[in-house]
């Protein structure tokens, strides 16, 4: 798996009515293959890093929290997309969240980049005061003239959902496409996440009960997700969080790694064997996921964000909590992070691990791991290395200003206008998002690694604008 890209899954084969996402070329599918170079971060094909960057909150022809998202393209051209974008199903209209989540992914296999955004508090019908919304995910297909709407996707059976809460790519048949993957949190008995595109099928759902798990409606079962060939085999397994599973302990949470093509799963808690420490009360293990291959073995790594995990005196139920990453490498290997261990020191309130983004910053072949510290508006950076994985030597500490810096992450290849993505080993730049403040930051990334001194603003926005990239 590409360490830029990430996924999700959740439980259970059910076959729904809908079409599936397209397995084969079109005549002008077939056209775009010749110019677009099968890249998911390069949505119209000139060979740029492109960025999509959500606003959920922002506000759309006078309609509050409507949503939108924007576009940078490495050419430098910029694009806004919303529920009033022509083409796109429906009408903006208050507290959608248009732009609850991204990814990008090749999904109808034209080798241009495709984006999906999830609409996760859209109402089909009218809307239900205090209710969570049904939700649906819009498609926008790449083209060498940029992105384009295609068709919106919604649960044939609707309810408080919020289908669209999470969204991941990855290819997980083997057919050089890749596969939408969907969480919905809300759905029926504690969350469900549904599948698009899989071995040419209209859609599956899978849930805690189709997996042998025991389900609580609280446990938001595909509230994060990533994909990734934890085993090797050239296809994506996926990783499916559910930060508020009380599998032992109220809002302990769990990580559930699913491989779609056998249905074998495999969860973990803070109580597994080899995890360091043990399940508590509102830990929220699970609450953000990232995969990469960090010790250069072939097999992807599982980073697991803890962000509500205590290790402060004196702390007290549902803090936010100082926060600790495990990391479970592809040999099965067990590690734990917190900032005990590196720069900095832990603070009930610092929420290390609420976001995850896995790039090689350096350009040596190696994925590092970016850990977002919001509650401290600071990111921590984990090199990795041949030799035993992630290590704290070289640790960097990048300090933000104001709140919430550090609260969403992403790792871009190849940043910088007219850098392009044709060189064999592209260096990842770090995209810092502080939604609260609406501003997003770019760090480069060099040979010497990531160049906080030359960090930058790269865009601003309303309407917690950095909220999720894509």
């Amino acid at each position: 798996m590409d360490v830029s890209r990430t996924a999700l899954l959740a439980a259970a084969c059910l076959a729904l009515p809908l079409l599936p996402l397209p397995s084969t070329t079109s005549p002008a599918a077939a056209a775009s293959v010749k110019e677009c170079a099968g890249r998911p971060s390069d949505f119209d094909g000139d060979g740029l890093a492109d960025l999509a960057i959500a606003a959920p909150y922002d506000s759309v022809d006078g309609h509050a929290r409507a949503g939108a998202v924007t576009i940078m393209y490495g050419s430098g051209r910029k694009e806004r997309l919303s529920q009033a974008t022509p083409g796109v199903p429906g009408n903006p209209e208050n507290g959608d969240s248009f732009g609850s989540a991204l990814a990008a992914g090749d999904f109808d296999g034209d080798g241009c980049g495709d984006l999906a955004v999830g609409v996760s508090e859209e109402f089909f019908g009218a809307p239900v005061p205090g209710a969570d919304g049904n939700g649906a995910v819009q498609l926008f297909h790449g083209s060498t003239g940029g992105l384009t709407a295609g068709r919106q996707l919604s649960p044939s059976r609707r309810g408080s959902d919020r289908y669209g809460a999470a969204l991941a790519a990855g290819d997980l048949d083997g057919d050089a496409a890749d596969e939408l993957v969907i969480g919905a949190p809300a759905m029926g008995g504690g969350g469900a996440v549904v599948v698009h595109g899989f071995k040419s099928r209209a859609r599956y759902q899978l849930t805690q009960k189709g997996l042998r798990q025991r389900g609580a409606v609280t446990d938001q079962f595909g509230a994060a997700l990533t994909t990734g060939d934890f085993d090797g085999d050239g296809k994506d397994e996926i990783a499916i969080g559910a930060p508020a599973d009380t599998v032992r302990f109220d809002g302990q949470g769990s990580v559930t790694v699913v491989n779609p093509r056998t249905r074998r799963n495999v969860q973990y808690t803070q109580s597994s064997q080899g995890v360091k420490g043990a399940a508590e009360k509102w830990d929220a293990f699970g609450g953000s996921l990232a995969a990469a291959d960090f010790d250069a073995d072939g097999r992807d790594d599982l980073a697991i964000g803890v962000p509500g995990e205590g290790l402060s005196a004196n702390q007290r139920a549902m803090d936010y909590g100082d926060g600790m990453v495990h990391v479970r490498y592809g040999t099965g290997r067990w590690e734990a992070w917190t900032q005990r261990l590196l720069k900095g020191t832990p603070r009930y309130s610092d929420r290390f691990g609420a976001a995850l983004a896995a790039g090689d910053f350096n350009g040596d072949g190696n994925a590092e791991l970016a850990v977002g510290v919001p509650g401290e508006n600071a990111v921590q950076v984990l090199a990795g290395g041949r030799r035993g994985g992630l290590s704290r030597h070289r640790d960097l500490l990048i300090k933000g200003s104001g709140r919430d810096f550090g609260a969403s992450l992403a790792a871009l290849p190849s940043v910088g206008r007219y850098r392009t993505l044709s060189v064999r080993r592209p260096v990842h730049g770090l995209v810092v998002a502080a939604p609260g403040r609406g501003v997003v930051t770019l760090v480069p990334g060099s040979s010497a690694g990531l160049r906080p001194a030359k960090a930058r603003r790269l865009a601003s926005g309303p309407g917690l604008y950095g909220y999720a990239f894509g």
